[in-house]
């Protein structure tokens, strides 16, 4: 990584690094991040789980939760509103609708979920380092999130692709919060 480019320039490289993937490398990739979270004791043992859905070629994690359709696991998924992620249970009718981000999100009539009754924190990233700490995309709602005491004991792991997993994000701020680890599609922490 070269120290000298500003936070906006990493985003932006590592963004179009990941926005320059073929749909079967994005897929074959998203397919590997997922066998290597569903290997983790983190997540045999979780029974609900707060996730997210793939935006501009994020990490695709559909397949963890379309395969828990027959089980005893719940995920939850987050909404923008104000300036806070709110949870939402999903099930296989859950309507989504797309936020002014051009996130797909769940429905507000969804049913609601506490953050509290999480098991498991999967959290979406443009970039991790091996310290647990994240490159968002800036518009703090994670960070808000993950700063809540309520939440303090749930694991968390950022979820990346193997390129975005560095060994140091120089710009850490007083209101960064670290992960407990990362998933990418060569390992997991």
């Amino acid at each position: 990584m070269q120290t000298n480019v500003s936070k906006k320039q990493l985003r932006h490289q590592i963004l179009a690094t990941r926005q320059s993937m073929t749909l079967q490398e994005w897929q074959l990739k998203s397919d590997r991040i997922c066998s290597i979270i569903e290997a983790s004791p983190l997540f045999t043992r979780a029974k609900t789980i707060l996730a997210y859905l793939s935006f501009r070629q994020e990490p695709d994690l559909s397949s963890l939760f379309s395969q828990s359709m027959n089980s005893q696991r719940r995920w939850g998924f987050p909404r923008c509103v104000g300036k806070s992620l709110v949870w939402h249970l999903w099930q296989p009718d859950t309507i989504l609708t797309i936020s002014n981000y051009g996130i797909a999100e769940p429905d507000p009539r969804s049913p609601s979920i506490e953050s509290t009754e999480a098991d498991l924190i999967l959290v979406p990233s443009v970039a991790c380092d091996h310290r647990g700490y994240r490159l968002g995309y800036g518009g703090g709602y994670y960070d808000r999130f993950l700063s809540s005491p309520t939440i303090s004991h749930i694991p968390t792991r950022g979820v990346v692709f193997d390129f975005a997993y560095l060994p140091e994000i120089p710009w850490i701020d007083p209101w960064d919060q670290p992960l407990g680890g990362v998933f990418t599609d060569h390992q997991g922490s």
